[in-house]
């Protein structure tokens, strides 16, 4: 199971320019979603390749990135709406990222509380990369929404990169992808699971293998769809109408990252572009937390 548009669904008419961005192309799942739902919209893209993957990094340094990223992007493209289809720095930095910008910002949330209405054991999986199993978002999610459930959590920044490779076009192996899950049904009561979460957007990309590597019969829940309704939802009504497609940023030069660059155009995205971000401007030392 995915959250994706009912087969009955009726497009939206909404004009405008959405940037959707992630640290590398997991985000691409939820720019399908929103083209899906939104036709007519302008939709780009963005990768902070430059410090791929965000599910290994600090907090400190996540939060110190996020805003200026986010700022320097939006100064570029000029966006109606910005996305972060990503759970680790939404579920770390939104508001500091929504401080920063005047327009609507958009984040991505685990799909928990779906996952917990849909589960016939009452035994949730959630994946998700080690930063966003370990914050504190996570925990009041599943204490407001699966309280009555047991929830069986895994971290893993190696499916994360498994998922680019798939996307890149290279041959990963189903026993990789078998391996990257497997500590879920091997955790006590994990052979109760019949539904997980993929709390990374990079994880819809491996769907078809999750599926077929799983042990026994799984459903998979993620947010892109609701993230594509939201982003109608907040697109300011007096958006001027541009034009349709989109293009791809880099915060490095994309000849430094070929592979991702192919990617991005795979996926309806011709035209790469790099965005330099400013040089942080030290003032004083740095406090020790």
């Amino acid at each position: 199971m995915t959250e994706f548009l009912p087969n009955n669904f009726v497009p939206s008419p909404a004009r405008g320019r959405v940037l959707v961005f992630d640290s590398g192309v997991g985000g691409l799942t939820v720019a399908e979603e929103i083209r899906a739902l939104g036709p007519a919209l302008g939709v780009h893209y963005a990768a902070d390749s430059a410090f791929f993957p965000y599910g290994d990094k600090s907090d400190e340094a996540l939060r110190e990135r996020l805003p200026r990223v986010a700022k320097a992007l939006c100064d570029h493209v000029r966006p109606d709406v910005f996305v972060i289809a990503c759970n680790t720095a939404s579920t770390l930095a939104l508001q500091e990222v929504r401080a920063v910008l005047d327009i609507p910002v958009v984040g991505t949330v685990p799909a928990i509380k779906p996952a917990a209405a849909f589960t016939q054991t009452g035994t949730i999986g959630l994946l998700a990369t080690p930063g966003t199993i370990g914050r504190a978002y996570t925990a009041r999610l599943i204490a407001e929404f699966a309280g009555s459930r047991r929830v069986i959590q895994h971290g893993s920044i190696e499916l994360v990169r498994l998922a680019e490779a798939h996307a890149r076009g290279e041959d990963v192996p189903i026993e990789a992808i078998a391996a990257a899950q497997a500590p879920l049904f091997e955790a006590p009561g994990g052979d109760e699971i019949d539904t997980i979460v993929l709390a990374c957007t990079h994880f819809p990309l491996v769907r078809g293998q999750l599926i077929a590597s799983a042990p026994h019969a799984v459903s998979y829940v993620d947010s892109g769809a609701a993230i594509a309704r939201q982003t109608i939802r907040v697109l300011p009504q007096e958006t001027e109408a541009r034009s349709v497609g989109g293009s791809a940023y880099l915060t490095s030069p994309p000849e430094e990252a070929p592979d991702l660059a192919l990617v991005l155009r795979r996926y309806g995205f011709p035209e790469v572009q790099f965005v330099a971000l400013e040089p942080i401007a030290i003032t004083s030392a740095p406090t020790l937390l």
